[in-house]
């Protein structure tokens, strides 16, 4: 039979704040591309100003792209366009100063400026959008507290005395799951 202890309440309650928060954090973003830099034209020695920033950055599905400019513009391409720099066929097109994109769907995203000289100095940015990540629950039967870590890779457990906390959390800290039981 299974018993609740004070400290399995205690965990408990510390995932469920856990749940809550990610829940906030997971929140739909809008990010502005190239932070301060904003969008333009990079210099010789920072042509890969866009590369680096798409990399410090994790997008996902109802995120959003800002672009900021002046005497410029952005726009969204194929695959095909963005290496070639070809803006003859835009998905979306903005030359007012203000662009901004919803990334409504996982995968790549490509978007350059709608000057030829510009695009090929650098100003153009392939992101990834990643998708929804969902978690199969974990079914354990632990027999004794020496193991340390439970077979699937992103769970691990804690045991205290005979009280056994099995924690989940995705990639981004983002999803929690706890199974908190006592072996009597």
């Amino acid at each position: 039979m299974m018993k609740i202890s004070k400290m399995a309440s205690l965990a408990v309650f510390f995932c469920t704040c856990s749940i809550i928060a990610a829940g906030l954090v997971n929140a739909e973003r809008v990010f502005k591309v190239g932070d301060g830099f904003g969008w333009q034209k990079p210099g010789q020695n920072s042509s890969a100003v866009y590369t680096q920033w798409a990399k410090t950055n994790r997008f996902q599905v109802g995120d959003s792209l800002s672009f900021e400019y002046k005497n410029d513009s952005v726009v969204e391409v194929e695959k095909w366009g963005y290496f070639h720099c070809d803006a003859s066929k835009p998905i979306v097109a903005f030359n007012n100063g203000h662009g901004v994109f919803r990334l409504d769907r996982p995968g790549p995203f490509f978007f350059i400026s709608g000057t030829l000289n510009h695009c090929k100095g650098g100003q153009r940015l392939q992101i990834e959008v990643m998708g929804l990540h969902h978690h199969s629950p974990l079914i354990a039967n632990p027999t004794s507290c020496a193991a340390s870590t439970v077979p699937a890779t992103k769970f691990r457990s804690v045991c205290l005395h005979d009280t056994w906390l099995i924690v989940s959390a995705s990639d981004r800290h983002t999803d929690c799951f706890a199974m908190v039981f006592t072996i009597t």
